[in-house]
């Protein structure tokens, strides 16, 4: 076998190993959806009456929402928006910035947008996984009531357990879930063919004209119903958001050769059932399975549903990270799980408070009809933040111009914005919740964006360049003491703020000085061979960039090792690192909010620690304090 022809093989069988695990980790959200979203309709907390033009009607547009919203715009065109291979709200932020520099006004337009999407974001996943999994653990009362009382318990147990392995990977977890969403979406189209056979008629509903006409008919049932319909559009931003963790091609090919079939035949199924037995609306989807097999798929459902939190939980860990590139919000732990794909992170963080919320979500709410008042709004109002940059990065990054992008991305919006006046009814029936939680989530990011901008402004006014400083030390040189100090220094070319106010508190500086400056790449690993570059000043000052790749494990005393043989030998025992540490102090009459600045000097206190994050040992560290008024 050639190598060329073995290289192709070995591809080939790399995205169909890719493809699977998307099915497990991308596609859970949306591809549980069929718990729940027909019966919101015809028997949720706004139901629609079950006559055949209202099922045929609904029908069609479950179909068309799935084919305008998911494969055209998220699967089609969303998935090309990456920023290096990521996806989701920040990677748009990104792109759309860089067509706004040296625009003040578009830039902070756009800022603004994108962190309401990404707050918005937040705010739906915590009701994600919440509604799936009790929507799926409810199938227990139709076993039979006797049950009724373990629904919350078991719940809560099986999403505990979720939120416990994903600190194996989002790989790992993508191995153990594929199989079981193959098994999920076979399980779907079979449930689904199993009932058009009785009524093949139910295909008609196809033909977008029974969609138009039911909107036209009853305009107000259509918003209630509209309301619910986005219920099976929900997955779409997490598909997005997603896309770092496995590619574009393993996304669009499971979507186009197996999700989107299994989910429409299952949603055709459903209706058809519901015309045959109106009063299976109550639960058309464990209602459309022989008796013998309900035992099973709630077992099965359970799992799925598991898995459709998992999109939510891999969402969140990617657009955390991005924010955090773009700092929006404060440096945390960020676990990194795989070689093979960047984006394969775990954030502790992000992971328990997700927990906390979608616990208290569980307890609070009870029912998955009334978390179904929950679900749809803020994915809704993010659909339309994810069109509005959307339109900016394809008329500008792309050079389609600004006509062919509103063109496009407006036929989005008109549908977009129907499903968001549709929600907006549900805000007093438990709307509110991703709203309050999307509006505290903006709040922080605002904040942390704001008062490290006004940091910096502080810190600017300290700012001195090292050329110079090295030059002014050599005419009038203060006592050197022996042993080498290392500064971590941001800018290669200015003077670290540790530096200078060890040199202005203790009147002494070390016989020898190392400048560290770190720099990340978006590749798997630097070569050793690249690792360091250094070169060395006036008056013993050493000048080393530190580079990393995103599965490198930072570790600075070794980095520095190796620049002995260029004359740079660290004695361990003879070296101390000097680490700038500032406290910040708020103010009346300031620039920002001072309850805002009291946020913000909350969140620079919990960000993560430095000398942990690079290795450094804590009995060699001097951390140099100075305070600063904001």
């Amino acid at each position: 076998m050639s190598s060329e022809l073995q290289a192709k093989e070995i591809t080939g069988k790399r995205l169909a190993a890719l493809s699977l695990a998307a099915l497990g980790v991308v596609y859970g959200d949306i591809g549980t959806s069929p718990l729940y979203a027909v019966k919101e309709v015809f028997a949720g907390n706004h139901p629609i009456p079950v006559t055949e033009a209202n099922v045929y009607g609904s029908l069609s547009l479950f179909f068309w929402a799935l084919i305008i919203i998911v494969s055209i715009k998220y699967v089609i065109f969303m998935t090309r928006a990456d920023n290096r291979g990521e996806g989701g709200i920040m990677a748009l932020i990104a792109l759309a910035l860089r067509e706004a520099q040296n625009k003040p006004r578009q830039a902070k337009a756009i800022i603004i947008i994108g962190i309401l999407g990404a707050a918005l974001f937040y705010g739906d996943g915590m009701v994600t996984p919440a509604i799936s999994v009790l929507s799926a653990v409810e199938g227990l009362k139709v076993v039979t009531p006797v049950l009724q009382p373990y629904v919350i318990p078991v719940a809560l147990v099986v999403l505990f357990g979720l939120f416990m392995i994903q600190s194996h990977g989002t790989s790992m977890v993508g191995k153990a879930f594929g199989p079981v969403m193959l098994l999920w979406f076979s399980a779907l189209a079979l449930l689904g063919l199993y009932n058009i056979f009785s009524n093949p008629g139910i295909l008609k509903a196809l033909n977008p004209a029974y969609g138009i006409g039911f909107l036209l008919a009853n305009p107000g049932l259509a918003l209630f119903a509209m309301g619910n319909v986005v219920l099976a559009v929900t997955g779409a931003e997490a598909l997005y958001a997603d896309m770092g963790h496995f590619g574009r091609k393993p996304i669009q090919r499971a979507w186009f050769f197996f999700v989107l079939p299994a989910l429409v035949i299952n949603y055709f199924g459903q209706g058809a059932l519901i015309i045959a037995n109106p009063a299976a609306a109550v639960n058309p989807f464990y209602l459309s399975a022989p008796g013998w097999a309900l035992v099973p798929l709630v077992g099965l459902a359970t799992l799925a549903t598991v898995i459709a939190s998992q999109a939510v939980i891999s969402g969140a860990f990617s657009v955390t990270r991005q924010a955090m590139q773009l700092n929006f919000v404060p440096r945390m732990d960020v676990r990194h799980t795989s070689d093979q794909q960047a984006g394969q992170i775990y954030m502790p963080g992000v992971n328990w408070g997700l927990m906390i919320g979608v616990m208290i979500l569980v307890l609070g709410f009870k029912t998955s009809d009334n978390l179904a008042a929950a679900y749809g709004i803020a994915v809704t109002g993010d659909m339309v933040i994810t069109s509005i940059l959307a339109s900016v990065v394809v008329a500008r990054t792309w050079g389609w111009g600004w006509f062919k992008a509103i063109a496009l991305f407006s036929a989005f919006l008109v549908v977009e914005l129907f499903f968001l006046f549709a929600n907006i009814l549900k805000i007093p029936d438990g709307g509110w919740f991703p709203l309050v939680a999307g509006l505290v989530v903006f709040t922080l990011m605002t904040t942390w964006k704001r008062g490290r901008q006004l940091l910096g402004e502080r810190l600017q006014g300290e700012h001195l360049e090292l050329l110079p400083f090295i030059e002014s030390l050599a005419m009038a040189m203060p006592a050197r003491v022996p042993g080498t100090a290392v500064f971590l220094n941001s800018d290669p070319e200015g003077v670290p703020h540790a530096l200078l106010h060890n040199l202005m508190h203790n009147k002494v500086i070390h016989e020898r000085v190392v400048l560290v400056s770190v720099q990340f790449f978006d590749v798997p690993y630097v070569p050793e061979i690249d690792r360091v570059e250094y070169k060395q000043l006036n008056e013993n000052f050493w000048r080393v960039l530190v580079q990393y790749g995103f599965m490198d494990e930072p570790d600075i005393p070794a980095a520095l090792s190796m620049c002995a043989e260029g004359g740079l030998e660290i004695t361990p025992l003879d070296t101390t690192y000097f680490l700038g540490r500032e406290t910040l102090i708020p103010r009346l009459k300031s620039e920002m909010a001072f309850w805002r600045e009291k946020i913000f000097v909350a969140l620079s206190r919990n960000a993560g620690s430095a000398t942990a994050y690079f290795k450094i040992p804590s009995n060699r560290v001097v951390e140099l304090g100075t305070q600063i008024v904001l």
